[in-house]
């Protein structure tokens, strides 16, 4: 049958309007004229008959098998307004209007932390990323999403699944880009022996890795993997969040910034290893809470450790079964807030009730945000701003930072 391509869904994958309801259609644009077999609620071995104008080549050579990247054949242009209308739907469907600045794109080749998969081959190894709804292994020798860092990395990485692999199953490699050199951290290898650990601590010296884990087991620590925040230097624990680029942090920081202005006190809730914390602790004191104790304790160590920074004390707590209460927001200025993709109900309702003068948000998913954000509106609160802001190009992920006044 033939259609026309009327959206993307939230995936990034093209919907038509079939005779029995909606057909997914994978990678198409809008306005495109497609023809292919209807199976389910899918068109299957679909091809382009009319593309549309927003189509272009894929800069990537590895766009068409590799999986890592949704959208290289839409204009940057057509991307960064349909991520603008993903943050303005959501609002929508909450019933909220707001100021929407302009979305602000990491540039390619910027990704410093990433998760790829790795497995032995009968000639040697195979690293790099799934093919899109698929379990087939891609190479992505010139991948233009990461960092050249992590790509330089390849070697040592292809090592390690040569050492720690085998060929009936598959490893995760996160790999992340530190002033020291990579951070490695693996799973699914074989299990450590001594023989083992030593060829692993051999591989690490031998390729330069900062910090190489093993199944959440130490193996070799060459020096400290360093991350610079703001004025001070921090030791993530191996595997731990961090924002996609140091572009994308950058934009989130300065926005951040902006809301809580001249704040004397702030609170940082979910604030990781400091990513805010840090740097905010140049203008004002911080109380830092976070679930995950590893995180908390790196954070310490890095106020600790800087200098020319306001008071900060950092504090584990599950902010999801017992969040902070109104009374323990008294005498805060601004409260900073970055959840992960669930977003923060329960903290939300109690922060509402806080009148605490400005919030700054931080979110990875519009959907959970404007729920968020609605219980924020209904206790008096307004949205000021929202900056859309892309770390992860070429996907159908986009994030944001916020602005609410009392």
């Amino acid at each position: 049958m033939r259609l026309t391509v009327e959206r993307l869904g939230h995936k990034g994958d093209a919907i038509a309007q079939g005779p029995e309801g909606p057909l997914f259609a994978g990678s198409f644009l809008p306005g495109e004229e497609i023809e292919g077999r209807a199976e389910g609620n899918r068109l299957e071995e679909a091809r382009i008959v009319t593309p549309s104008p927003e189509r272009v080549k894929p800069p990537c050579p590895h766009a068409r098998s590799c999986g890592g990247c949704l959208l290289q054949h839409a204009r940057d242009g057509f991307v960064a307004d349909w991520k603008t209308d993903v943050v303005r739907s959501a609002l929508t469907g909450q019933g909220i209007e707001a100021e929407i600045r302009p979305i602000l794109t990491s540039p390619p080749r910027t990704r410093r932390r990433a998760t790829l998969a790795g497995r032995r081959t009968k000639g040697g190894a195979l690293l790099g990323f799934h093919g899109c709804a698929s379990g087939t292994l891609v190479a992505v020798p010139d991948c233009h999403l990461l960092h050249p860092d992590l790509m330089a990395a390849f070697p040592a990485l292809e090592a390690l699944v040569l050492a720690g692999g085998s060929r009936k199953t598959e490893l995760a490699l996160t790999v992340t880009r530190s002033l020291a050199g990579p951070d490695v951290s693996v799973t699914g290898g074989k299990p450590l022996d001594g023989e083992l650990r030593m060829d692993l601590a051999r591989l690490a010296e031998a390729h330069g890795l900062a910090r190489l884990t093993w199944d959440n087991e130490a193996v070799a620590l060459r020096t400290a993997p360093m991350q610079q925040m703001g004025r001070a230097r921090v030791a993530p624990p191996p595997g731990a969040f961090l924002q996609a680029t140091e572009h994308g942090e950058s934009v989130l920081l300065d926005h951040i910034r902006e809301a809580v202005g001249d704040a004397a006190r702030i609170v940082d809730l979910f604030a990781g290893s400091g990513t805010f914390t840090l740097p905010l602790a140049e203008r004002a004191e911080v109380a830092a809470y976070e679930g995950e104790a590893a995180m908390i304790a790196a954070l310490d160590r890095g106020w600790r450790q800087a200098e020319g920074l306001k008071r900060v004390t950092a504090e584990t707590r599950d902010l999801f079964r017992r969040p902070l209460e109104p009374e323990e927001f008294k005498g805060v200025g601004a409260v900073v807030i970055d959840p992960p993709r669930a977003g923060a109900e329960a903290q939300t309702r109690t922060l509402a009730a806080s009148r605490v003068p400005v919030i700054a948000a931080v979110s990875c998913n519009p959907v959970t945000f404007a729920r968020d954000a609605r219980i924020l509106l209904s206790g008096g609160y307004r949205l000021d701003w929202v900056r859309p802001v892309d770390q992860f190009r070429w996907s159908a992920h986009v994030e944001l930072a916020a602005r609410f006044s009392l």
